[in-house]
């Protein structure tokens, strides 16, 4: 057992409880250990699925959340879909359930707050946990993400280094089975020096209307090769580019000042920078679609066909 912790107890004062009781654990084995149902049903701890405890002093995270699946799972299981895409980092929908796979023909455990896949991946282990790789997560959950959630899925996997785009696009094109048709195609739209969800929906936007990507994250450096400067995406040769302004961005008097000044230099430059913000993608997306392709084609941008695969993606709201 553990070393003993003081952990927030009822309002009497402080209860001490055993170590393991930091980590997701069963019922029964906090019976073992002598803690009773309603100590559990109590302030001092938290149910994370059934029969499944925390301390409730425990910040739960992504991998506290996939210790509680494979507590809750059968001997031999391992984390899969979105419970593995947010352990490695990704961003992925909420799922109210969490997602263990086991091998094919294993009997699984019947849960209604545990999906268990059967499944023919080899996991890896990742912070002491069996989980399927990076590549793999990608392609199972390319069986229920839509386009473009498994874009913004594959960026954030980039951006924490998971694995390339030129790897995804190679694994993919390797790849059989349900879902592979869309993982492809995501695969070839996922890019490298992605920020942010949103600067993935404002690409995805401008590519499902027909309107052209543009280069991500150009960067601007000195002599030296130290980094002076940064756009979300953009053309070069016309001096245009488009950026994503969450309100993160505008928070900090200090920061807000220093936005400014780094506009003011591109302007002096010649940039034009358009400025989309979170009601242009999600509420009027259309006009956003109207007003980019109208600046384009003003700055002399070469505009492709027109699409309107981007209504299904992005429907807008009155």
């Amino acid at each position: 057992m553990s070393t003993p912790e003081s952990l927030p107890g009822p309002a009497a004062g402080p209860r001490r409880r055993p170590g393991f009781v930091l980590a997701p654990f069963t019922h029964h084995r906090a019976r073992e250990a002598g803690i009773g149902r309603r100590a559990l049903e109590s302030p001092e701890f938290r149910m994370l699925l059934r029969g499944i405890y925390v301390s409730a002093a425990v910040t739960v995270d992504a991998r506290v959340e996939a210790q509680a699946a494979l507590l809750a799972a059968r001997d031999g299981a391992f984390v899969t879909h979105q419970t593995a895409a947010r352990l490695w980092g990704g961003v992925v929908p909420h799922s109210p359930a969490l997602h263990v796979g086991v091998g094919r023909g294993t009997r699984r455990a019947r849960r209604r707050d545990l999906v268990v896949h059967e499944s023919s991946r080899t996991p890896w282990t990742f912070r002491t946990l069996r989980v399927t790789s990076p590549l793999d997560t990608f392609l199972d959950l390319a069986t229920s993400l839509h386009l473009v959630d498994l874009v913004i899925l594959g960026d954030s996997l980039v951006r924490r280094e998971r694995f390339t785009p030129v790897e995804l696009v190679r694994h993919c094109a390797g790849a059989t089975g349900r879902g592979v048709r869309v993982a492809r195609r995501a695969a070839g739209l996922v890019r490298a020096g992605v920020d942010s969800p949103m600067e993935t929906r404002s690409r995805m936007l401008r590519v499902l209307s027909g309107l052209p990507e543009l280069e991500t994250d150009i960067r601007f450096s000195d002599a030296h090769g130290r980094l002076l400067r940064r756009l979300d995406a953009g053309d070069r040769a016309t001096r245009t580019a488009v950026e994503y302004d969450g309100r993160q961005h505008i928070e900090r008097e200090q920061a807000w000042e220093a936005d400014i000044g780094r506009r003011e230099e591109f302007e002096d430059e010649e940039w034009r920078i358009i400025t989309l913000v979170s009601r242009d993608i999600y509420a009027s997306p259309e006009a956003t679609v109207d007003r980019l392709r109208r600046i384009f084609r003003k700055r002399g941008i070469p505009l492709g066909r027109p699409s309107e695969e981007w209504r299904r993606h992005f429907p807008g709201r009155s």
